[in-house]
């Protein structure tokens, strides 16, 4: 396969995801989450501001996971029956804050492709007229080394962002490699006989 050629999407229902994991969109509850059900639970944002600043420094990334788990450990705490509500309120906001961050990354990939795929016909257009020039006897060399440059600078490009997009594509498994982490110390906490605070 030449280097301004698209690759083929490996799901047809899916045909501008590039990545080698296929597209599953929305994160499975089951798949991170075997607390209590979490239906009845509002899963907006939270109405409480603390509870709110809380979700938002769990789910950046930038927060070490040792960290997360001591400030998930400080929230879920109270009677068994208090510590699975505030379980399960911060994993309802915690899966809706990061199943939409997904979805985020997951139409920027393919925005990403699309604009892929625009550039390699681009390329393959500009290719075609180049050679359309090489095969003339009486081209000019100023135009034919313009559109060589040309073309030369537009493959790098193209070159460049192919080699990122499967950085790219890890970013969706993060995310919900943090959410189930997230979830497994939530619950553990949940399970967990500590004194009432």
């Amino acid at each position: 396969m030449g280097p301004t050629q698209p690759a083929f999407a490996l799901d047809p229902r899916y045909p501008d995801w590039p990545c080698q994991q296929l597209k599953v969109p929305g994160i499975s509850i089951a798949s991170v989450w075997t607390g209590p059900p979490i239906e009845a639970i509002d899963k907006e944002n939270s109405k409480d501001p603390k509870e709110a600043e809380l979700v938002s420094r769990l789910a950046a990334r930038r927060t070490p996971m040792e960290d997360a788990r001591k400030l998930i450990a400080d929230f879920v705490v109270g009677t068994n029956d208090q510590k699975q509500e505030k379980a399960k309120r911060l994993f309802a906001a915690l899966y809706s804050t990061l199943n939409a961050q997904r979805d985020q990354v997951m139409d920027g990939i393919e925005r990403f492709s699309r604009k892929q795929k625009a550039m390699a016909e681009e390329i393959r257009e500009q290719t075609r007229k180049m050679r359309e020039l090489q095969d003339r006897p009486d081209a000019n060399p100023a135009q034919k080394d313009d559109l060589v440059s040309q073309l030369s600078w537009q493959t790098r490009i193209f070159e460049d962002r192919r080699k990122s997009t499967s950085y790219v594509c890890d970013v969706p498994v993060i995310i919900e490699k943090r959410l189930f982490d997230l979830a497994n110390a939530i619950q553990s906490d949940m399970s967990a006989d500590s004194p009432t605070k």
